[in-house]
């Protein structure tokens, strides 16, 4: 019997990242994870600028895919620019195809960095003292 492989994603080196010296110089993504009283999950998408430390976008949703993901960074782009690059972690929907085709189509790069490593994670630690106190 054949076995099926997983779906191929499209990696991008992981090179050290140098610190932003003005806004909109890069922007950190990362996926927050929460369960509604019923048991449900949802999941919240977070878009920092890394310069300003400004939360540009909480998105949340039960499933946010890639092209919703791209939907969301285009809004964001719309009202406050383009940045020169993302950082995120490599989870399933900041590698998808969707998300490496526009990227590529807008000529933004994206940087894969170690997960846990975001900006954006400092949020999330924020958000959970918030909700600890």
């Amino acid at each position: 019997m054949r076995r099926r492989s997983g779906h191929k994603r499209a990696l991008r080196t992981r090179a050290p990242l140098t610190i932003p010296q003005s806004p909109n110089q890069r922007w950190s993504l990362d996926f927050l994870s929460d369960a509604f009283v019923e048991g449900g999950r949802f999941r919240t998408l977070a878009v920092v600028d890394d310069f300003t430390r400004e939360c540009l976008a909480l998105v949340p949703d039960t499933s946010l895919p890639g092209l919703r993901v791209v939907r969301e960074l285009e809004i964001i782009i719309a009202k406050r620019g383009r940045p020169a690059m993302f950082v995120s972690d490599n989870g399933t929907e900041l590698t998808s195809m969707a998300v490496l085709r526009w990227c590529q189509k807008i000529r933004i790069e994206w940087h894969y960095i170690a997960p846990g490593k975001a900006d954006s994670e400092r949020l999330y630690r924020e958000f959970q003292r918030t909700a600890a106190r």
